[in-house]
């Protein structure tokens, strides 16, 4: 017997969107992924402006869930660090698929051409590469290791 008392239905989608509950939540795991933020204040940062109440909820929410673990920072007491589960590492193809999207229907994208063709032209191989190098605390485009500079050195 099913307990769907906190479930609207068993649709796969609907799990989904429940899991992520809205936009905050899959620009948390952008910016981990593609900006390697990693704590409350760079999250609070992002362009988004999103309020500290509902970062504070949102990060909750998904380390609830099992996508993000909260360790505290190696250096400064006074902060976590937020990291992706391997669960919310299976969330990276769902990104760049998103961002393809996104893309190719916005006229203002922000998004790099190069980036976007190579990530079509080479889906698994990118999708690889991002995960090993978000497990790693790297990310996409920021810090050294990033997936971008690995690419331009011919890895």
């Amino acid at each position: 017997m099913k307990n769907n008392t906190s479930r609207r239905s068993d649709c796969p989608i609907n799990f989904s969107l429940e899991t992520f509950g809205d936009m905050w939540s899959l620009l948390i795991v952008r910016d981990i992924v593609y900006f390697g933020k990693r704590t409350y204040g760079e999250f609070l940062a992002s362009d988004e402006g999103i309020a500290t109440n509902i970062l504070a909820r949102r990060l909750a929410h998904l380390e609830q869930n099992g996508i993000l673990i909260k360790t505290p920072h190696p250096t400064d007491r006074r902060k976590e660090i937020y990291t992706l589960t391997e669960k919310g590492l299976d969330l990276i193809p769902v990104l760049l698929e998103l961002a393809n999207w996104g893309a190719q229907h916005d006229p203002d994208t922000s998004a790099p051409p190069e980036w976007i063709a190579l990530v079509r032209a080479e889906r698994d191989r990118v999708i690889a590469l991002v995960r090993a190098t978000v497990q790693r605390g790297g990310s996409i485009f920021a810090g050294a290791g990033s997936v971008i500079e690995q690419i331009a050195q011919g890895r």
